[in-house]
This record gives C-alpha cells, structure tokens and sequence, in this order.
C-alpha cells in the first residue's frame, strides 16, 4: 500500500481528554524519531461528546511534559462518522470504546484494533482510563509499548 498519501492513524478513548491524546503525543514522538513524520497524519478522539474543546487532562499533560513529548494545541473531538472511512489504522483505547465505535455501524476502511493488541505479551489488553483512578505514568507505558508495536506493524505492512 505504500504510496505518497500519508498513512492515517486515529486513537480513541472515550472523551479524548487522558488515553488517546496521549497515545496521539506519544505515537507522534515514536514517528518523528524514525524520521517518519512526512509519511504520517495522527489524530485522535472520543466516542462521547463530554469534553469536546477542552485540553487534555492535566494528568495527561504532567506525563508528557515529564518525558518531553508536546501535545500541541490539541483539543478534545468527537469521533465521527467520516473518521471511520478517513483512517487506515483507528486504535481503541479498550474494548468498550472499540464497541462504541462499532455502534456507529460504518464500516472501518482500515484496520481496528485495540492499541495493546500491538504491545509486548504479558501486557493487557485495554488501557485502564485513569480519568477518576490517577495512573497516568502506568497508562503512559502501556501507550507507549502499544505505539511502537504500532509503528512496527505499520512499517512492515506499509513497506515503510
């Protein structure tokens, strides 16, 4: 599939304020230090519209920063209908997210996944969402072995 149009890669979590604008900063990081950021375009966003404009959570915010990954002036979106035939690789934060997803009843036109599916055996399956429980630093790791799982896969499917 290799071509000149980027590759497409959404994150979603339920309100697109801790999980998946992370996974979108560290995923973003990951490309750029493979000198692969011309190739890419990353987004993310949530299946619920509780936050949308808002910042990240200041959970999220304290983590990166601490590793020096930015964020940019990312702001909190609602995943649409269009998202679902825009993306080649949508990444669910866990499996109640992936179902919300589903509940749209478009078909992705790419791949759809839960992100951890890509991490290292012996991870879990779903990011825990620490919006009420705190654990950024644990959701960053698990992110972070997610999105470089990701970054393998891709290049290998992606001839990249």
């Amino acid at each position: 599939m290799s071509t000149n149009r980027p590759i497409r890669v959404l994150f979603v979590c339920a309100g697109n304020i801790c999980r998946s604008p992370m996974a979108e900063a560290v995923f973003r990081h990951i490309v750029n230090g493979a000198g692969l950021s011309q190739r890419f375009d990353i987004a993310s966003v949530g299946t619920g519209g509780w936050h949308v404009g808002e910042k990240p959570h200041p959970g999220t915010q304290a983590v990166l920063q601490r590793y020096q990954i930015t964020l940019g002036d990312k702001r909190a979106q609602r995943l649409s209908r269009a998202d679902m035939e825009r993306y080649d690789y949508i990444l669910a934060m866990d499996q109640e997210n992936l179902d919300d997803i589903q509940l749209l009843g478009v078909p992705a036109r790419g791949e759809m996944r839960r992100l951890l599916e890509f991490a290292p055996p012996g991870n879990p399956l779903d990011v825990p969402d620490p919006y009420y429980t705190g654990g950024f630093d644990k959701v960053y790791d698990l992110v972070t072995a997610g999105c470089e799982g990701l970054l393998n896969h891709i290049r290998h499917n992606e001839g990249l």
